[in-house]
């Protein structure tokens, strides 16, 4: 079985951490993106992932191919030399997606989190016999979205909604289907929409099926997102795997916390904080709802909150680090200095605080 993941362009909305990786490289509890669906779906028997991507195609190869032999699955890359939509890129791909089993294949945006409820899905669609399915969630605020109107017995999709200004229904597209190979059929290798283009059509003949997805949900591809995403992510790992988080005195709610991390006397740390690999967590230091990415230093009393902090990077003693501030590789924020929502490019030193949200070039 195979899948393409829709790895897509320059991943702007997380600047400045794409400044130093590609988007789906960008760590998230302790491991890069993307590795959190490769890993879903070799559980399930896919033996093949094609990444559609437009943007560092080589960095993410090499970086991956780590992984191809400790995983046990295929990796190869479709480039686009423009960017495509969500649609063109399977257009592109078609020659690696079709292998003549007759299989349907999985396609993700791989932005998307979640518990990847893949063989559900793989078991909902040979049940319905349509030609592909989609898994959608339940939001609070569909007016943000376009909502997926569907028959509630069967799953049928009966049509999309963009943006609706009156309620018509809650469940959102996921960014996760399952499709046989005739969809190909309807795509052109042209720029185009999978959402708005491909699947109104399939609707039409009445062969699109909609999966409600079952546990948390997140488009991680924005800081604020990302952050709610781990609270999310730690929150099922307490369901389903809790001898992953760490436990201790100085741990409060949902904690990840790589082996090789060192953490100091008098800490308190979470709730929902990932502290990654080689990071250097000094006495007294308090942290939650933030990620400490790998090679991060956190100097004695600091205080790190509602924010990422960089590889590589430093925050100085009785430093104060809050409101979404973003640090970018290799920053170094020093002593008793206050940031407040500062979102700090690469490579920077930051010896006065940051009053009020602003980038630091």
């Amino acid at each position: 079985m195979k899948a393409l993941i829709l790895v897509g362009g320059f991943g702007t909305r997380l600047r400045p951490l794409t400044l130093s990786v590609p988007k789906p490289l960008v760590d998230f509890a302790n491991k890069p993106m993307i590795l959190h669906q490769i890993e879903a779906l070799k559980a399930i028997g896919v033996d093949e992932v094609v990444l559609a991507i437009n943007y560092q195609p080589e960095v993410m190869l090499s970086f991956l191919k780590a992984f191809e032999t400790k995983i046990g699955i295929k990796i190869t890359c479709s480039q686009e030399t423009e960017p495509m939509g969500t649609a063109g890129p399977l257009a592109l791909a078609r020659d690696k997606l079709i292998d003549g089993s007759g299989e349907p294949f999985f396609v993700l945006n791989s932005d998307v989190i979640s518990e990847y409820p893949l063989k559900q899905m793989v078991d909902f669609h040979a049940k319905h016999g349509g030609e592909a399915s989609i898994m959608v969630t339940k939001v609070d605020e569909p007016s943000k979205y376009g909502v997926v109107i569907l028959d509630e017995e069967t799953g049928k999709v009966e049509r999309f909604v963009e943006k609706p200004k009156i309620f018509v229904g809650n469940k959102i597209n996921a960014g996760i289907y399952l499709l046989n190979a005739s969809v190909l059929d309807r795509i052109e290798l042209r720029p185009t929409s999978i959402e708005k283009e491909v699947f109104p059509k399939i609707a039409q003949d009445k062969k699109l099926f909609a999966m409600v997805l079952p546990g948390f949900w997140m488009d991680i591809g924005q800081p604020r997102d990302y952050i709610s995403g781990l609270r999310l992510y730690l929150d099922s790992l307490r369901r389903n795997t809790s001898d992953k988080l760490a436990n201790g005195l100085n741990i409060v709610g949902n904690v990840i916390v790589d082996d090789t991390a060192q953490i100091g006397e008098g800490c308190l740390i979470g709730p929902d904080v990932a502290i990654g690999p080689g990071c250097v967590v000094e006495a007294g230091v308090r942290l939650s709802r933030c990620t400490i990415m790998r090679g991060v230093r956190i100097k004695k009393h600091a205080c790190v909150s509602g924010s990422i902090i960089g590889w590589h990077s430093t925050v100085g003693q009785w430093a104060r680090v809050e409101n979404m501030t973003i640090l970018g590789e290799d920053v170094h924020v020093s002593d008793e200095v206050y940031s407040n929502g500062g979102v700090v490019l690469p490579h920077k030193e930051i010896k006065s605080s940051i009053l009020k949200p602003e980038i630091v070039m």
